[in-house]
């Protein structure tokens, strides 16, 4: 759509949108589902619990379904969203829409930083030749670390790792966590100011942070693609963990040994369909708020 012209309203009845509504919800549970049974029981899982810790959303948020901006709901003013924020009464009787324009003043400079994420990562070039190290220096000469079990290749096997191969890591979220040891070994120096600049769709992480930018933006984002990016997330965590130096057969996760070549061009293989993905969203999410381009 041409910048500057205003994108269409959609309207769905209320038989529309309950349908929409019910049918996220079902799909909200079953991708929470053991999670929740696990917290329930007081159980931790090393790989799985961290979209729900580093990213500290509650499953009660996946649930919520939202329409996104410029849909208007029929036959909703008496349904509990009428009391959410951002909801406001649409052109019709009855209806709700997202005043996607007040959230954007309101909240303008989280609104500048999500779409400056989206627009630049997806524009960079991708990096695929990091091999999921920057797990590998989160351990880097330490002897205790944050995941309950053993390192696949023992201490020393896994310090050689670090010690033969490139640290390229682009990502501050996941740089913030290398060791002392670790830190002076990395090709870049990642900050949060930086992040802007460094962020490129080949990181598994700026990939996983795809969901962060759409729980951030609220009910701008359809329900939809809320759970498109969850599931991305979660797939990339797989691959995050299996890449990673610790031994996770106990738990069902086979190896990718990066350590070797064969490693190595499974990891690239996987990460690339990711980028794909990741950017895909990030295209499907800008097009969903931001139709016009601006």
């Amino acid at each position: 759509m041409p910048a500057g012209v205003a994108a269409p309203l959609v309207r769905l009845t209320g038989d529309e949108w309950r349908a929409r509504e019910a049918a996220h919800v079902r799909r909200a549970d079953s991708l929470t589902a053991d999670h929740r049974r696990r917290a329930s029981h007081g159980e931790k899982h090393p790989v799985w619990d961290f979209l729900f810790t580093y990213y500290s959303y509650k499953p009660a948020v996946l649930r919520r379904w939202h329409p996104g901006a410029r849909v208007e709901l029929e036959d909703a003013a008496g349904e509990a969203r009428a009391g959410w924020r951002w909801y406001v009464p649409g052109s019709t009787p009855g209806s709700l829409l997202i005043d996607h324009e007040a959230f954007e003043r309101q909240m303008a400079s989280l609104a500048r930083l999500v779409e400056l994420m989206l627009r630049r990562t997806a524009a960079r070039p991708a990096q695929f030749d990091c091999f999921g190290l920057h797990e590998w220096a989160m351990v880097y000469r330490q002897r205790e670390h944050r995941h309950p079990v053993p390192l696949r290749l023992g201490a020393r096997g896994t310090d050689a790792v670090v010690e033969t191969h490139d640290l390229r890591c682009t990502h501050f979220d996941a740089f913030r966590f290398f060791t002392p040891d670790a830190v002076p070994r990395n090709r870049h120096s990642p900050t949060r100011d930086l992040q802007p600049s460094l962020e490129q769709p080949g990181c598994l992480h700026a990939g996983m942070d795809v969901y962060k930018w759409a729980i951030k933006l609220g009910p701008l984002v359809p329900g939809d693609l809320l759970l498109d990016a969850f599931e991305l997330a979660r797939d990339i965590r797989r691959l995050d963990m299996e890449a990673a130096p610790y031994d996770l057969t106990d738990w069902g996760f086979a190896p990718v040994r990066i350590e070797t070549a064969e490693g190595k061009a499974e990891y690239v293989r996987r990460q690339r369909a990711f980028s794909e993905r990741a950017n895909a969203l990030r295209a499907a999410i800008l097009a969903a708020w931001k139709p016009s381009g601006g």
